[in-house]
């Protein structure tokens, strides 16, 4: 067998503790596996004196975390620190430079600096691995790049972040409110103690983004995700849609048309009979539609020690089988600079619900916004008593243009007939 893989790890936070685990409980197999051991042999962490419940001190500490890609005794470095700056951008960049391989869990990372890392990469032959960033333990990644490298994909799509997805379905399963679940999930370790990164869209916008230039062969673009988030979500939408024959799912989608490239993460109404309406908890799951293979469906647990721990691992393999190839499935120089498709032009029916004052003529007052900027209704229901005030009304729409139901929104916002923020989700037929 040949000699091992010399392995530094910065950062021993939930998922490098779930490294060592692994390594350690696993390492005949993954030896096996790999053609060669792959042994830690240097660390680095905030807080030395921290019990983490596995024996670090076997290991060589580094202080300053950028000194691990210099060591003559490492030939490969994992990046678990997250942020997509600071300690562990300059991390990335100097093991890169040095032509030493890179695996990293750090979707943030990734998706605002993952094309010049790449391109460091490429210059210095050597491999930049990232499966843990997207979906944690699934291996979606590696699906995309390689196993459907044969296929033109039109669409990527998918629940992206576990904690709104648990957020969500306990909602769905007991009929809570958003508050009172949010601060269970924070509880119970599922949310962090801010935890807009989650709830507003932008955890998810950025593992879209990464998948979206994997599947079309783009350049990773974070801004042009239209990002929506769950704080606004109320246990009545989701069982309005129930009664529609939908769930109330926060969705990623990305897809490629002769009008551009569409990414958007939102709560949207997904049909009862789509996998995706199956996916409970904390679980995670994306689908790609290929023209050749059809319809690829990924689930599993996408975050957490074990799982995340896992497509780490994964990646170390890969790099001690001696596997050197394009980050992103080709050359960065091949990845097209995709054109913005105006979200505006995309057809498709909205679910609409508005909190509104009970007086004579509001009804009328909605139904006359909507035909003004050209919006078709499909069916309107009053709902009752809002949580706070006034009276739920909720409309489902028939497909057309989103800038009309934008235009609708921004008359009625102004009016003194609304109580509270006005909802709107798409319906998605997928």
């Amino acid at each position: 067998m040949s000699a091992p893989l010399r392995v530094a790890l910065a950062g021993l936070g939930t998922v490098g503790v779930g490294v060592v685990k692994l390594l350690d409980a696993n390492a005949d197999l993954i030896a096996r596996r790999a053609g060669r051991p792959i042994e830690i042999v240097a660390v680095s962490a905030r807080d030395r004196s921290r019990d983490r419940g596995v024996d670090v001190a076997r290991f060589d500490w580094v202080e300053d975390v950028t000194d691990i890609a210099g060591r003559d005794d490492v030939d490969a470095v994992v990046e678990l620190i997250g942020g997509a700056d600071r300690a562990a951008l300059d991390l990335a960049r100097a093991t890169l430079a040095r032509a030493k391989p890179l695996v990293t869990a750090n979707k943030a990372m990734i998706a605002h600096h993952g094309l010049a890392l790449a391109a460091l990469a490429e210059r210095a032959q050597t491999a930049l691995k990232y499966e843990a960033a997207v979906a944690g333990g699934i291996p979606v990644i590696k699906g995309l790049r390689e196993g459907a490298a044969a296929n033109r994909l039109h669409q990527v799509y998918g629940i992206l972040n576990g904690t709104c997805n648990y957020i969500l379905t306990r909602m769905e399963a007991e009929g809570l409110g958003f508050a009172e679940v949010l601060a269970d999930a924070q509880a119970l370790g599922f949310a962090e103690s801010d935890p807009s990164f989650d709830i507003d869209g932008v955890d998810a916008g950025h593992k879209l983004s990464i998948l979206a230039s994997l599947a079309f062969g783009t350049r990773i673009d974070f801004d042009a995700v239209k990002l929506g988030g769950i704080r606004h979500v109320l246990s009545d939408d989701i069982a309005q849609a129930r009664t529609l024959g939908y769930c109330v799912r926060l969705v990623g989608l990305a897809e490629e048309s002769e009008h551009g490239l569409f990414q958007r993460v939102t709560p949207s109404l997904v049909p009862l009979a789509h996998p995706l309406a199956r996916v409970a908890g904390a679980m995670n799951a994306v689908v790609a539609e290929g023209n050749f293979v059809g319809r690829l469906l990924f689930e599993g647990r996408g975050a957490g020690e074990g799982p995340t721990a896992s497509a780490v691992v994964a990646d170390l393999i890969d790099i001690a089988r001696g596997e050197v190839g394009p980050a992103f499935a080709m050359p960065v120089a091949s990845l097209a600079a995709a054109d913005w498709a105006d979200a505006g032009n995309r057809r498709e029916r909205a679910y609409l619900r508005f909190t509104v004052v009970d007086r004579p003529g509001v009804l009328a007052e909605l139904t006359a916004a909507m035909r003004d900027a050209g919006v078709s209704i499909g069916s309107m229901i009053q709902r009752g008593a809002a949580p706070d005030g006034g009276v739920l009304v909720v409309m489902t729409t028939h497909a057309g243009p989103a800038r009309a139901v934008t235009a609708a929104l921004d008359a009625l916002q102004a009016s003194p007939s609304m109580t509270g923020t006005a909802m709107w989700m798409p319906i998605l037929e997928l």
